[in-house]
Order: structure tokens, then sequence, then C-alpha cells
């Protein structure tokens, strides 16, 4: 028997709009953010790899004090997502809070410049993730409001997003790798601080196409109308769906143990760049197909190909023994990311209304951030105390369990802001 569902009272005021308000298949606002989140990652994945370098090299911060900016850094972000998508749904605008959270990450950059210790690198670090906090949630429920009601697109959308967003992470490591050799002949701090002052173009560019090109859609009013700052208002589906992700969360630990181990079974370190440029690029390639799929045929069969394909490439790492299994992993790697990230983004946009939206972001992020600190707790324990495989094996083994959840407690058919579509 179907259970009741509850129809939303929120809907959008504006009407569909004409293909004008389109480029390649996406709306407007969604093609901009894209560019945005471009250029945006260009600019902090020029430096965030060198952070801790310049930290413990050039300031003479302990390894132990880098652990440290970077723990509270990740949990300031965390915590501000949800205030800030409540908050976005409380006064009925994304817009304002997107790029102030865009304005405090690129401050951040050239300040590392000027940075002489390691509590400047503290501060400059927590005010950067400050900026991602305060961004993410309303980010992803502008993405959401601007496509068209019932149109069915969200996948596509979101999945455009994380293609550029994963570009950007590709090429601002490329930027950072042809420019330091370079600034460093003529620096002497390595080229760090010079390297640290160019960022912020490409921030500035990101913030610029934001400000100029991206419009607030004409929603509803729902200023002091906003849900609590709580999980009570939403329906058992997105709670049910929440805790899937949670547990699977609770498995995937930091990328990091997959560089270890592919180091561990023998790849050169010079090759493990490629390695994970081979992952990016699979992820970038396949992110928008997959939410064209999901758009088409529903969410819940894509994430189960994702929350088996992780099974199988933790597997694959568990079980590797030659450095030919371990590019073949990276590889089938990038399918999972473009199964999952974006699709829970665009599952979450048909579960709840648009004045619950931010909130819901807002949960979603968190629940992936804070399950990442056990996570890869349990990870680092079993790589010291049981062997190197362990974590594998028990990565894969928590994606299986949360694969189970998914088939058994989330919906098989679409759902459109409150009303199930059965597929056949």
């Amino acid at each position: 028997m179907r259970p009741h569902l509850r129809k939303h009272s929120a809907h959008r005021s504006n009407p569909v709009k004409s293909a004008k308000d389109t480029f390649f298949g996406l709306k407007k606002n969604v093609f901009w953010l894209g560019l945005t989140s471009l250029f945006t990652d260009i600019s902090s994945e020029m430096i965030y790899p060198l952070v801790p370098i310049f930290a413990t090299t050039v300031l003479g911060v302990s390894v132990a004090f880098v652990g440290l900016i970077e723990g509270i850094a990740e949990s300031t972000a965390s915590l501000l997502k949800v205030f800030s998508g409540w908050l976005s749904d409380k006064i009925g605008r994304r817009k304002p809070l997107t790029l102030t959270g865009y304005i405090l990450s690129a401050i951040a950059k050239p300040l590392l410049v000027l940075a002489t210790a390691g509590w400047h690198i503290l501060g400059i670090r927590f005010l950067d993730r400050a900026g991602k906090g305060v961004r993410t949630a309303p980010r992803d429920a502008l993405i959401a409001d601007s496509c068209d009601p019932g149109a069915a697109n969200y996948g596509r959308s979101f999945g455009f997003h994380r293609a550029m967003d994963t570009v950007g992470a590709m090429a601002g490591p490329a930027l950072a790798f042809l420019l330091l050799p370079f600034l460093a002949t003529h620096s002497s701090s390595h080229g760090y601080r010079e390297l640290f002052g160019l960022a912020i173009i490409p921030a500035l560019i990101g913030i610029i196409v934001l400000a100029v090109y991206v419009k607030e859609p004409r929603l509803c009013d729902t200023s002091g109308t906003a849900v609590p700052l709580s999980l009570k208002p939403f329906d058992r589906r997105f709670k049910v769906f929440l805790l899937v992700v949670l547990v699977f969360t609770l498995g995937n630990s930091s990328d990091a143990f997959l560089i270890l181990r592919a180091k561990n079974a023998g790849l050169a370190v010079a090759m493990i760049p490629l390695a994970y440029l081979l992952f990016n690029t699979v992820n970038a390639a396949l992110a928008v197909p997959a939410g064209i799929v999901s758009d088409k045929l529903g969410r819940r069969g894509v994430m189960i190909l994702g929350f088996l394909n992780f099974a199988v490439v933790y597997l694959g790492f568990a079980l590797a023994n030659s450095t030919l299994t371990i590019w073949i992993m990276f590889g089938v790697y990038g399918f999972y990311y473009a199964f999952t990230e974006s699709i829970f983004k665009a599952y979450t946009a048909d579960l709840v209304a648009e004045n619950q939206r931010g909130l819901a972001y807002g949960l979603l992020n968190t629940a992936m951030g804070i399950a990442l600190l056990p996570a890869s707790l349990a990870a680092g324990w079993l790589w010291q105390n049981v062997s190197v495989r362990a974590p594998f094996y028990y990565g894969a083994l928590t994606a299986l369990i949360a694969l189970v959840m998914l088939v058994v407690l989330v919906p098989q058919g679409r759902v459109d802001n409150g009303q199930e579509i059965r597929t056949k």
C-alpha cells in the first residue's frame, strides 16, 4: 500500500520560462553558477595542497598543529552549512548568502601572502572554510530553485555543477605545477607567497560571474515562514534518505587512504597525481550523463549503482597486489563520485519544498561532513592495528549495508516536491 504523501504548499510563482533562459539545455543560473564554482575551485586548488607544506617548511609549524587547523576549519564549514541554509529559507533569498560565502573565501587567499605564524594560517583557513560553510547550502538551493518546476532536470543541473567543480579541481593544481618553479626563482619563500597572491585572480572572476549574471529566482514569499532549525518539519522519506547517506559516509574515509594504499601497493609517488587525475577525469566526464539518467529513470537506481561501485572499488583496493589494479580502481572510482554526490542533491530537491531547501541542503552537507571524521578515524585505527587492507574491507561493508537500506527504505519511483511518480 502506498504511504500517504503530503503535498507541499510551497510553489513557484513564476511560470516556466522560454528557451531564451537556457544555455546548452541548462538554465542560465545553473550555467553561471557552474562557472563560478569552476573559477573558485581553480583558485582554491592552486593553493590548498601547498598550504601544509608552506606552514611546516616556511613558517616552522608542527604537523600536529596543521592537523588542528584542518580539523577546526572543516568543522566550522559543516556547522555553518545548516545555519546558512536555514537562514536562506527564512529570508526567502539565496544569492546574498551565496555571494557572501564566495567573497569570504576570496579574501582569505591573499591574506596567506602576509602569514608569518601558525595562528595566522589557522585564522585564514577558518575564514576560508567559513565562506564555504556560508555559501554551500544556499547555492545548492539556488540551483534547485532555478530549475523549472516539474521539468525533472535536477540531475542534469547538479551533474553539470559537479563537473565544473571537478574541472576546476584539476586545473588548479596544474596551474600551480606550471607557475611554482618560475615563481620560486624570484622568491625567498619558494614561490608560495607569490602563488597565493595570484590565486585571487580566478576567485575574483568567479565572484564577478556570480554577482553580475546569476539572478535570484522569483519564488513564493517565504520570508518569516521558514521551517524551524530542526529535522521535525521534514517528512519520513527525507529523514530516511539522510540516514542512508550518513551510514554510507561512515565507511567513506578520506581519499588520503586511497593514496597511501596506492603507495603501499607499489605505485610510484610521482605517478599518484596522475592516478588522481584519471579519477577526476572520469568523474567530470560522467557527472552530467549520470544526472540525465537519474532525471529519466529515477534517482534510486543511479545511487544503487554508485554505492555498488564504491563497494567494488574498496574491495579492489583491499585485494590489490599490483599497480595495474590500482590504476583500474582509480578510474572506476570516478564512476562512484558521478553516481552519488550530485544525485544526492538532485534527490533532495525532489523530496522537499522550496521553503525547506536551504535547510535540507545544510543538513545533507553537514551529515556527510560530520560522518567523515569518524570514518577517517576508524580507517586510521584499522590501518595501524589490523592491516592496511582492513579500512577498505570496512568501507565496502558499510557501503553494502547502506545499499540494502537504500533498496528497502527509499521509494523506487521519482519524487517531485512531495508527489511520488512511479516509473515502469
